[in-house]
Order: structure tokens, then C-alpha cells, then sequence
């Protein structure tokens, strides 16, 4: 390693430890401000030119917001939709009266889990946070006093969705990995849902029940009455009658994942169609995020008619404002990822690799893992991690490369903080402090990545399976 490797990643450093100071000692800013501050401080001390310190906070800001922003935007359209309906306290309702309170989590990561299989982490949690405070706040209702019911019911939620984004193909890391190593796609996929079981449930029902009795977590009101109001929410002018019946429970399920159901269709065309497929192509374009969640929305609109149109119009336009705090500081947690992957500190992370004479599979997880943690990005420590371990996994060296690539997606689940857009996700969606969301997502997502490795290790002593 170089003295400016060293440096960088002392500014990296010092850069998570101001921003959190910042935000949770004098003068206790906004979490905007202090992630712009701490972007513009540490571009300056690792000496990126100001014009391209500039440009990096403002492209991430608004790659962040076009990728995520827009998806939550809908997300809380359609959340809002579910609500005044009637289909939120309907599926809420449902999930209740078949599950005691210690099956809750086990239901809710059942859910999670299949809504996982086609869906980035953000997008899946977007989806579900109706469900999640439709059946919290019914149980924070009958159960008074015993913890956060939001934590109990959305910890095993993240664990599905993190394991899910992590370990388990179409899922944009997973195939990067498998692309760059060259390997197989189901191998890759089996040992991903294999190793997924384990750690969705020590981070998610396990952890969860733990947890939740230590923490007093409550969500905004405005959220809370958006996603799951105390009654369903009528639209203006249903209290003369106006409203139409709720729609029936298969109906609202349909409606819900809807979404879900697109990207999962693309997620399938990659791997039956060939490349050239117009089928694959349509497939691509219905599937991705941004288009499956306007379709959704809209034909969540034209099936559960919440109300008239000018109603819901005006509901669809409420249905922002709670959520403008929250895509202000997620373009914020953007801006400061590109600066720190604009100011190399990945490359400094990989010097840092050289120097570790350890097992193939530990070395992708630990890469890709200082990778993810430095600049913030799961996306940054799979490339890089993948892309040096690449040559090793084709030179012949005994290593399974299958189980190489679930190395390196596991590596970059681990401790998710502040310089991840999902962890402001979490924070702010939940109404968690800085500590809170430390206990909940960080530590959610690095038991999933420790219990990931551990179960790499262990399948690598069976015989491989391609």
C-alpha cells in the first residue's frame, strides 16, 4: 500500500465519523446538510479537483433519485392507493387472524422473502411498508407496552430483502459476479437460496424478537395514517356514500403485487429466452423498476377505484408529502457514495487486498465487503471484487467459482450505514434515530453477510454441485 492509499482511506474514515457526529452530537444538523458537508470535506481532503467534486455530488444526487427516488415516489402512490381502498387493513387483518404474535415475523418474512426473489432491496421494502404498518399498527394496538411492533414486524422484512439483493440471482450483484467469474447461473442460484434460509432467519425472526423489545421505534403519524389509517381512508366525498365496496382480498393481492409479479417476469425471460428475444426486450422494459411500479400504480388506480378521479388526483399528490424528507436525504446518501467512489478509495481498498494471504472465498467476501463499507455502494464492492478475483478463478485454481460469486455478493451486505441510500431508507421510513437504525439495519445486514460466509465455508467442503 502507498502513503495516499493510507490517506484515503483515513478520509473515508473520518468522513462516516463526522457525518455521524454531525448528525447526532452539536450542532445535531439535518441529515441533508451533513451529508452535502461531509461530501464537499472529504472530496476536498482526498483533492479531487472542485469541478469534479461538483459534478460528483450533484451526478449522485440525482442517479440516486432517478434510480431510487422515483421508485419510492410511486411506491408511496401505491401505498396510498392500498390504503384507500382498504386493501392495506384487509391484508393486515388477514395475516392476524392467521398467525399468533410469534408467527407474525415468520409470515411477514414468508412475504418478504418472495417479493425478494425479483426485487432490489429499496424497491421490496417501498412495496412492502404498507403491509408492515398495516399489521404493526394493529399490533401495536392490542400489544401496549412490550417494544416497537414496527420493529418486530419490519426487521424480518429487511432480513428477506437484504439476503435476497445479496446471495440470489436475477438480482443485478449476484449476475455481475457470475458474469465477471464466468460461472453458472443455477449453481449459483442454489447455493444462494441454501445459504439465504439461515441467515433470513437468525437476522430476521431471531433478531427481530430480540431487538424489538429494546427499542421504542414509531414511524411519523403522516406516514402511519398514509399507508395504514385507523379506518380505510375514504376518498372526499365518501362519507356520502360515494366510496365503492372494497375489493375483494385476491383483487387488493393482485393489485400489491402487481409490481412484483412484472419484474419477476423479467427475472424469468432472462434465463428461458435468448438475448435477441423482442419477447425478452418487452420483458426488460415492463420489468424494470421504475415502468413495473407505474404500471402498478395505474392499474392499481383503474382496478380498486379508491374514488373519483379529481379524489384521487389529490391523494395521489398527498401521498408525497410525507415522503419529500426522505428522498431529500436518500440524494444526499448519493451524493456522498459517488464522492467517495470517485475519490478512489475502492482502489485503495484493493491495494489493501493484496496484502491478505487468505482462502479465494474469504478474500472475495472481505473484499467486496471493505469495498461496500468504504464508498456505500453493494454495486462498487461486487464489480471490484469480482473483477480482481476474476483472473484466480480462471487460471485453474482449485476454487468453486459458483461459490466465489455468493462469497462476494455476501461481502457486500455487511454493515450497511450511512453512505448507503437503504440504510437512509430504513432510517427515515421508520422514524429511527441514528442508534436505532444502527440496531436494526446495520446490524440486520451483517448478520446476514456473517451467516452468508459461514455457510459458503460449510457447502465448500461438500462436493461442488456443477
Amino acid at each position: 500500500m502507498t502513503t495516499q492509499d493510507i490517506q484515503l482511506l483515513a478520509t473515508a474514515l473520518a468522513s462516516v465519523l463526522g457525518l455521524v457526529a454531525l448528525i447526532v452530537s452539536r450542532p445535531k444538523l439535518h441529515p441533508l446538510l451533513a451529508l452535502l458537508l461531509v461530501s464537499v470535506a472529504t472530496g476536498l481532503l482526498s483533492g479531487m479537483p472542485l469541478d469534479k467534486l461538483v459534478h460528483a455530488i450533484s451526478g449522485g444526487a440525482g442517479k440516486t433519485l432517478g434510480a431510487v427516488g422515483l421508485v419510492v415516489a410511486l411506491g408511496a402512490m401505491l401505498g396510498k392507493i392500498l390504503a384507500d381502498s382498504g386493501v392495506t387493513d384487509s391484508l393486515a387483518s388477514a395475516i392476524l387472524e392467521r398467525a399468533s404474535r410469534k408467527l407474525l415475523p415468520w409470515a411477514m418474512t414468508g412475504v418478504a422473502f418472495i417479493i425478494g426473489i425479483p426485487m432490489f432491496f429499496e424497491v421490496g421494502l417501498v412495496v412492502l411498508l404498507p403491509l408492515i404498518f398495516g399489521v404493526a399498527r394493529k399490533l401495536e394496538a392490542e400489544q401496549r407496552g412490550s417494544g416497537s411492533a414496527y420493529v418486530y414486524i419490519g426487521v424480518p422484512v429487511i432480513a428477506a430483502l437484504a439476503a435476497m439483493h445479496g446471495m440470489v440471482p436475477p438480482h443485478p450483484g449476484p449476475l455481475t459476479a457470475i458474469a465477471t467469474l464466468k460461472t453458472s447461473v443455477g449453481a449459483t442460484m442454489l447455493y444462494g437460496f441454501i445459504a439465504a434460509v439461515p441467515a433470513i432467519v437468525l437476522a430476521g425472526p431471531v433478531y427481530g424478537s430480540f431487538i424489538a423489545r429494546r427499542l421504542s421505534v414509531r414511524p411519523d403519524d403522516a406516514l402511519i395514517a398514509q399507508y395504514a389509517p385507523e379506518t380505510p381512508a375514504a376518498a372526499e366525498g365518501g362519507a356520502q356514500g360515494e366510496r365503492p365496496a372494497p375489493p375483494g382480498i385476491g383483487v387488493g393481492v393482485l393489485a400489491a403485487l402487481a409490481p412484483a409479479l412484472l419484474m419477476l417476469m423479467h427475472a424469468v425471460g432472462e434465463m428461458l429466452l435468448p438475448r435477441e428475444s423482442a419477447l425478452l426486450h418487452v420483458a426488460a422494459f415492463v420489468g424494470h423498476p421504475i415502468i413495473a411500479m407505474l404500471l402498478g400504480v395505474i392499474f392499481a388506480v383503474l382496478v380498486l377505484r379508491p374514488g373519483r378521479p379529481e379524489a384521487v388526483r389529490r391523494a395521489l399528490g398527498d401521498s408525497i408529502k410525507p415522503i419529500a424528507n426522505v428522498l431529500l436525504i436518500i440524494a444526499g446518501g448519493g451524493a456522498f457514495q459517488q464522492v467517495l467512489t470517485d475519490a478512489r478509495v475502492g482502489d485503495a481498498i484493493v491495494h489493501l487486498s493484496h496484502q491478505l494471504p487468505v482462502s479465494p472465498l474469504l478474500l472475495g467476501w472481505l473484499i467486496s465487503m471493505l469495498l461496500s463499507v468504504s464508498t456505500g455502494s453493494a454495486t462498487v464492492g461486487i464489480v471490484g471484487a469480482a473483477g480482481l478475483l476474476a483472473p484466480l478463478a480462471a487460471s485453474g485454481t482449485a476454487v468453486n467459482q459458483p461459490l466465489l460469486a455468493l462469497a462476494i455478493g455476501c461481502g457486500s451486505l455487511f454493515f450497511n450505514y450511512a453512505n448507503h441510500a437503504g440504510f437512509w431508507l430504513v432510517k427515515e421510513s421508520f422514524g429511527m434515530s441514528m442508534g436505532e437504525a444502527t440496531k436494526t439495519i446495520s446490524v440486520v445486514q451483517s448478520i446476514v453477510a456473517l451467516v452468508g460466509l459461514a455457510m459458503v465455508m460449510l457447502m465448500n467442503l461438500l462436493p461442488p454441485l456443477v
